[in-house]
């Protein structure tokens, strides 16, 4: 860095320039070094995604005790012998189609004059079978006639004939034996990388560490290497025995409907459905035709048209999501756009490796710390946290959204977990802008109306929850994370209180007052927790800690058994000290809840609570609610019972609040 200042500051203007230029030459680079070096890293990339799948059955033969180099070996014969039986039956049952089509010429120059009389009367139509029918005398052969120059054939009156210059040897074997040994050559460099993966596939797994982790971080880079390992191999296997019934059930269905050669159908459609989104339409394209071809009437088109509409709907929304519609870490748009990137880089081939190479990406993502973006941008876990979600919605000024979201939580969950570690959480990142300025007036008036909207919609939600989630629904992206990263309820969760159930001092029609501070968000806080404690047996009011002091008081106060304090915003400890005793002043024998709504180091509690000459300090709804029910069964309040050291009460009516 330079030492004069202005050269200093230009450079750090400079800076987001510098790096996003470098990010993308970074990113030009390496999609320029894909593409250029794809005749190497295709077969190399299809060697190791193969090894993912190979593994476990050399694992298996590894148990029974079979050396590796055996295992390994007989693996991959069966493997790669499987592969050529398959390619030549495709080559058989192509063969074969191909010497049965001219029979269904006739068949094919009726439907389309059929069509043509159909649809004389509408012009776009028309021009379509217009098309089909120049194509089909394009690809149709000149007759034995003309080409033999028999009576009643064409001639011209002219014949040239163009002879080209004779080809070298080299240029004949270039011509004729290139398009074979390319394809001979691909699958020769992917078996023997394979079996070299396999055979040294715990020396290469340890080289990968050092090249990402290095020595220091052995933990996680084995982790992600296992995640990967894992992940891809279950992905693999899932879709590999998916697609094999795929394709058998279509061969099946079109051997029963009466398609010519429904084995090569079968296995084309079992191969072509590992290419996403249109394979499974590129494998239906060809029997409908040649159904049309085949059969005089329309039945057999339909038939066959109607088998894969009914198959892959069912083996792409109902039993693939079930195998492993979670399991590849991927978001829609990701799968898409690594689509496009990877055809456009490596061809056909790159489009059917899309999805496992963009998953290696998203595990890299997640496990490396320098590559986090790869994860943001690729998988398919929500960007931002269940708190974050829900401030971005209120900043937004959606609360709407972030109502239906808490309504498809609370089918799972209870209120006061989706309070305490969404709302509340959320409220705290609120607090924190409004701290560091960056929220005006007439923003804080916005998000804490909108707020106040999502607390007062959730709080009339029933009391009792659904014990099983409804058939065929399941939550979205958002909520499903939220549910994960919030855990299952606690136990003060369940617990509902009888107006019998309390002690004397705590039967009034409102025994407990909340009071809220004078920040612009405590009372969405002072809000919840009245919220919380009404559904759980113990009614409240709430005022503002402004109309105490502008004279305002309870309904009853003398019915009042505990005074709870909500603080979200910062505040000394002498001033809640100096409350807490002109509370106790107003009320002789009131006890006193203050819940400071930020995160602190549990440690530190008691001797908070010390500080604060209160009977209960808390840093959180759930905490607050187990404090309050172990407090209203007591029969005299002489005796405080901390919520650190207090147990759970006897729960006397369970459900979910």
């Amino acid at each position: 860095m330079s030492e004069d200042p202005v050269t200093a500051q230009r450079l750090r203007e400079g800076l987001p320039v510098i790096v996003a230029l470098a990010s993308l030459l970074l990113v030009v680079g390496t999609m320029a070094a894909l593409y250029l070096g794809r005749d190497i890293l295709v077969p190399v990339t299809l060697a190791i995604l193969l090894s993912f799948v190979l593994v476990p059955a050399v694992r298996m033969l590894r148990r029974l005790r079979v050396p590796r180099a055996p295992a390994v070996l007989l693996v991959v014969v069966i493997v790669f012998g499987a592969l050529f039986g398959i390619g030549s039956l495709i080559a058989s049952e192509a063969s074969q189609l191909a010497s049965d089509l001219p029979r269904y010429t006739q068949v094919m120059r009726t439907k389309i004059k059929d069509l043509r009389g159909a649809t004389a009367g509408t012009g776009t139509l028309s021009r379509i079978v217009d098309m089909v029918q120049d194509l089909s005398a394009t690809l149709q052969p000149p007759p034995a006639a003309e080409v033999k120059g028999e009576p009643g054939s064409r001639t011209h009156p002219l014949t040239v004939e163009l002879t080209p210059a004779r080809t070298s040897v080299v240029d004949t074997l270039q011509t004729f034996v290139g398009p074979v040994l390319h394809p001979l050559a691909t699958t020769g460099l992917i078996l023997i990388f394979t079996i070299f993966i396999l055979l040294q596939r715990e020396d290469l797994r340890n080289r990968a560490i050092k090249l990402a982790g290095g020595s220091g971080d052995l933990r996680r880079t084995t982790a992600a290497i296992d995640d990967a390992t894992s992940r891809l191999s279950r992905f693999f296997l899932a879709q590999l025995a998916l697609n094999i019934a795929f394709g058998l059930v279509i061969g099946v269905g079109l051997w029963i409907i009466g398609v010519p050669s429904p084995t090569l159908f079968g296995v084309l459609a079992a191969i072509l459905r590992f290419v996403p989104y249109i394979g499974a339409a590129i494998s239906a394209l060809l029997p409908v035709i040649l159904a049309a071809a085949v059969d005089p009437g329309w039945s057999m088109v339909i038939a066959t048209a109607a088998l894969f509409l009914v198959v892959e709907p069912i083996c792409g929304h109902v039993i693939e999501p079930l195998l492993y519609g979670h399991s590849t870490g991927l978001s829609p748009v990701a799968v898409i756009l690594a689509a496009t990137i990877w055809t456009y880089l490596w061809g056909p081939i790159g489009l059917v490796l899309a999805t496992p190479l963009t998953v290696c990406l998203v595990v890299l993502g997640r496990h490396v710390e320098r590559l986090w973006y790869l994860d943001v941008l690729l998988g398919d876990q929500p960007a931002l946290s269940p708190p974050e979600i829900f401030y971005q919605r209120m900043l937004a000024g959606d609360p709407v959204e972030a109502i239906d979201q808490g309504w498809q939580f609370l089918k799972e969950r209870a209120l006061v977990t989706y309070y305490d570690e969404v709302a509340l959480a959320g409220l705290l990142l609120a607090q924190e802008d409004l701290s560091r300025g960056t929220l005006d007036r007439g923003r804080q008036a916005e998000v804490g109306a909108a707020i106040r909207t999502v607390v007062d919609r959730l709080g009339t939600a029933p009391v009792a929850r659904r014990t099983r989630r409804a058939a065929g629904r399941s939550p979205d992206t958002e909520t499903a994370a939220a549910l994960a990263a919030v855990g299952p309820d606690r136990q003060v969760a369940g617990i509902v209180l009888a107006r019998e159930d309390l002690a004397p001092n705590w039967r009034s029609e409102a025994p407990v007052l909340c009071v809220s501070s004078r920040g612009p968000f405590d009372e969405a806080a002072t809000l919840m927790l009245s919220q919380i404690l009404g559904r759980h047996g113990l009614a409240s009011q709430i005022l503002s800690m402004a109309a105490i002091r502008a004279g305002e008081r309870p309904d009853n106060p003398d019915g009042v058994a505990l005074i709870c304090f909500s603080y979200l915003e910062p505040v000394s400890l002498s001033q809640i000290r100096f409350t807490v005793r002109q509370a106790r002043a107003a009320v002789p024998g009131v006890r006193i809840l203050v819940g400071f709504w930020r995160e602190r180091d549990p440690a530190t509690l008691d001797r908070l609570r010390r500080a604060t000459s209160a009977d209960f300090l808390v840093t959180s709804l759930n905490e607050a609610l187990s404090a309050v029910l172990n407090a209203c069964r007591e029969p005299s309040p002489a005796r405080p019972l901390p919520v650190q050291t207090a147990a759970l009460p006897r729960p006397v009516r369970t459900a979910a609040a």
